[in-house]
């Protein structure tokens, strides 16, 4: 077993973080690690929390963080940041909102720029929650940075999704285009102190009549995470959510769809080192890259055909 693999399993909390940062950099012995981290995973619940930027997500989580802490659940947190495309650094806000939590050893929190990684998630965040899971945390909560087509890429990770409205904000066309609305476990409407919030109630209970979702029916929530209201609903339904997944075939069959796609992405992700790195030690090939009307899609065609080449 690796040595961090096996730390983690003693719960030392300096492997954790240090094995996070190991696959955040995407080491070249990740692999190796994160299939000992797998082996001894203990089923930890992961919750992920979406929504537009302003949605109230990291106040929401902060309270939710109270109310599991009060239940003597141990909790890690995932914040995934909003990341500059050129430095590669995250503001690292949430955890600004949550330092309140910093000195409870029942909670771990951890920061992590998204990398221009398309869906604001990258795959060390995957990987750093499974590393969470196999320290032992009760549960593992994971912020996204807002809404889009790409944000989808969360139901690849956690296993209830959680999508954060708010009345009168003008989102819900955007998040309904965006095709967010298919992947949300339960709709959760913060700030239901403000005017508005029936509306936004009517055309989400509207949506679901259209789309006559299969299996699981997204329950809608109202939380005031300023007021502390709605956390205990809110994590009862995470549960029914939980029991769900692994009672019924049809959660049976969600969670098999997400072994595939992770299969095929560390593929995908396989290949994408090997190349990249043959490309990057080729002299000839780099030079290519300094002259900008370049064909792109005959350049990848024939050096992915040479790599393949050299396999064979």
């Amino acid at each position: 077993m690796h040595p961090l693999a096996e730390r983690i399993q003693n719960q030392d909390m300096r492997a954790l973080a240090r094995a996070i940062t190991l696959v955040e950099n995407d080491d070249e012995k990740k692999l190796e690690l994160m299939s000992d981290i797998f082996s001894i995973k203990k089923r930890a619940h992961y919750i992920g929390i979406t929504g537009s930027p302003g949605a109230g997500k990291s106040s929401l989580i902060n309270r939710v963080l109270t109310y599991l802490r009060s239940h003597d659940l141990t909790v890690a947190v995932i914040a995934v940041d909003p990341t500059s495309p050129f430095s590669g650094g995250s503001l690292l806000g949430d955890r600004t909102r949550m330092n309140q939590h910093f000195m409870d050893p029942g909670i771990f929190i951890r920061s992590m720029a998204t990398r221009g990684s398309l869906g604001g998630l990258a795959r060390a965040t995957k990987d750093a929650i499974r590393v969470c899971d196999a320290y032992g945390f009760d549960i593992v909560l994971v912020e996204t940075v807002g809404v889009g087509q790409s944000e989808l890429d969360i139901m690849k990770v956690v296993d209830t999704t959680g999508l954060v409205l708010t009345p009168n904000s003008g989102d819900v066309l955007q998040i309904f285009k965006a095709g967010i609305m298919e992947i949300a476990d339960l709709f959760i409407i913060n700030k239901a102190d403000l005017p508005g919030v029936e509306k936004l109630k009517n055309t989400l209970e509207e949506y679901m009549m259209i789309a006559q979702p299969k299996g699981w029916q997204p329950p809608i929530i109202k939380t005031i995470s300023t007021e502390n209201e709605g956390m205990e609903t809110f994590y009862e339904k995470v549960k029914a959510h939980q029991n769900y997944l692994y009672e019924t075939d049809q959660g049976l069959k969600q969670r098999k769809q997400q072994l595939k796609l992770e299969v095929y992405e560390l593929i995908r992700e396989e290949i994408w080192r090997e190349v990249k790195a043959e490309i990057e030690e080729d002299r000839e090939k780099q030079q290519v890259f300094q002259d900008p009307s370049a064909d792109p899609y005959q350049l990848a065609r024939s050096w992915f055909q040479e790599w393949m080449r050299k396999g064979e």
